[in-house]
């Protein structure tokens, strides 16, 4: 499993924002296809909502193409 931090200078980050920035997803429709396609989770449970506000302290996984990534946003 491939581990990152990510420190964000805002409030929050959406989470299709985040898998972009994270450079896990290449662009937006592929950060919305993987959210909805429930391999995405926050905090431990899987999210369909790709506006969701991602927070300091939060902890976003992902396992996309036999890979696991795991980012905690500071």
């Amino acid at each position: 499993m491939e581990k990152m931090e990510i420190e964000i200078t805002t409030e929050y980050i959406k989470l299709d924002q985040l898998l972009k920035f994270a450079q896990i997803a290449e662009n937006g429709a592929m950060a919305k296809k993987m959210i909805w396609d429930e391999i995405v989770s926050v905090n431990g449970e899987v999210c369909t909502m790709r506006g969701k506000k991602i927070r300091p302290g939060d902890v976003v996984l992902a396992e996309f193409e036999d890979e696991s990534f795991e980012i905690t946003v500071k």
